[in-house]
């Protein structure tokens, strides 16, 4: 291990500042994962963390070039820590959809939808995204004429979710092969308005036709990959899905600005989108998709694990609510800050935050007691014990800058 390593992975929750960069799941160092693209980060003199058990580049230039590029052209990111589980199989459709929230039978080959993993309580294990893999699939799962599925847990998750899927599969007696092909195949996300262009310059066919949430099969700088219109920044953008030890042909064929993990957390911050182990953990702050804003990826008219709980929460109401915050105090809010009345009193809990690069301003996500969660309510978050002025906004910050 380089000096340059060691020094950054000795405390990987904090950049040289001493102020938290993204949440670290695990600290194992020499027993990280590296992701297919680590020669390359390297040779660009990325600034590594451990995120989920894996080395990722958090920043290759600055957090906020970075994150402008994404929002005025394009950024290409390294996002092969994210895990990817095959499933396939005469039965496979079935178990999907007990397992899932969303309604994997809507789905037509080469569709894409959001979906939560949750308990029988209706807690959310993990957020992810389900894909039906197109007809003629050459890169993620066996032929055949059944349906074939790829859904993406978060990253350190794949063996949990692996576990998960085989051992419901043989509980329910169904007829279906689940993999885990985390290790071989890399994922790139192309993220900003010129993603297009800059995607369909190195492409077999148009990939600008492509809709949000579809994918199709197509050649990248000659490597056959599943692409898909997906991403994580709340910009335009395409997440590309490519044979592991094809990671850098595809890498060197984008002429683009490298983005890290960093550019990844304050660009999904502003667009109001949850990270695992952050807005909701299933181990120490777990919540249902009620509070947690993303009830549209709950169809409670199909049978999944936690539907019946779902279902009273749906009815009754959740105690709280995932909000924006935007301070009106000078300071900047960060992950477990409590939030509370102007009289003090404690109404929720700030889960992520960040000084916006887009809006020039400290912003944060959090869940407030539903009484005080009305836009434009203003509150206190409380920063090293002291009480600062903010006003609860909608998740989504960007609506209102565009």
């Amino acid at each position: 291990m380089t000096k340059r390593r060691a020094r950054q992975l000795l405390d990987p929750r904090h950049g040289t500042d001493g102020k938290p960069l993204l949440p670290a799941r695990q600290s194992t160092r020499m027993s990280l994962r590296l992701p297919p693209l680590a020669a390359v980060h390297d040779d660009r003199a990325a600034k590594l963390t451990d995120f989920g058990g894996w080395e990722m580049p958090v920043e290759f230039d600055s957090i906020r070039t970075e994150h402008e590029a994404v929002r005025e052209s394009v950024g290409i990111f390294d996002v092969s820590h994210m895990s990817e589980i095959a499933v396939s199989g005469p039965e496979a459709t079935r178990l999907m959809q007990r397992l899932t929230s969303n309604d994997v039978t809507a789905l037509s080959p080469g569709d894409a939808q959001y979906s939560m993993i949750t308990d029988e309580a209706g807690l959310i294990i993990d957020d992810t995204v389900v894909y039906r893999l197109p007809e003629g699939d050459r890169v993620v799962a066996p032929d055949g004429d059944d349906a074939r599925y790829l859904f993406v847990p978060n990253a350190g998750h794949d063996e949990l979710m692996y576990d998960r899927w085989v051992a419901h599969r043989d509980e329910w007696g169904l007829d279906a092969s689940v993999t885990n092909r985390t290790e071989e195949y890399a994922m790139v996300a192309l993220q900003g308005p010129d993603a297009p262009d800059t995607l369909a310059a190195v492409t077999a066919g148009d990939i600008r036709n492509l809709s949000p949430f579809q994918a199709e099969y197509t050649t990248v700088a000659g490597v056959d990959a599943l692409v898909s219109r997906t991403g994580y920044t709340g910009e335009d953008g395409y997440e590309i899905l490519a044979p592991w030890d094809e990671a850098e042909t595809v890498w060197s064929a984008f002429e683009c600005q490298p983005c890290g993990l960093g550019a990844r957390d304050t660009l999904r911050i502003e667009a109001g989108f949850l990270l695992s182990g952050q807005d909701f953990d299933y181990e120490t702050d777990p919540r249902n998709p009620y509070e947690a804003g993303v009830s549209f990826s709950v169809k409670l008219d199909t049978e999944f694990v936690g539907r019946d709980a779902l279902e009273g929460v749906h009815e009754e109401g959740s105690d709280q609510k995932f909000v924006g915050l935007r301070l009106i105090d000078r300071g900047v809010p960060r992950h477990g800050y409590p939030i509370t009345t102007p009289d003090g009193e404690t109404i929720g809990t700030v889960t992520s935050g960040t000084m916006s690069p887009t809006l020039d301003e400290p912003i944060g996500l959090g869940y407030v007691d539903h009484e005080h969660a009305d836009v434009g309510e203003t509150v206190r978050v409380e920063i090293r014990g002291q009480p600062k002025k903010a006003r609860v906004e909608p998740a989504n910050l960007l609506d209102e800058y565009r």
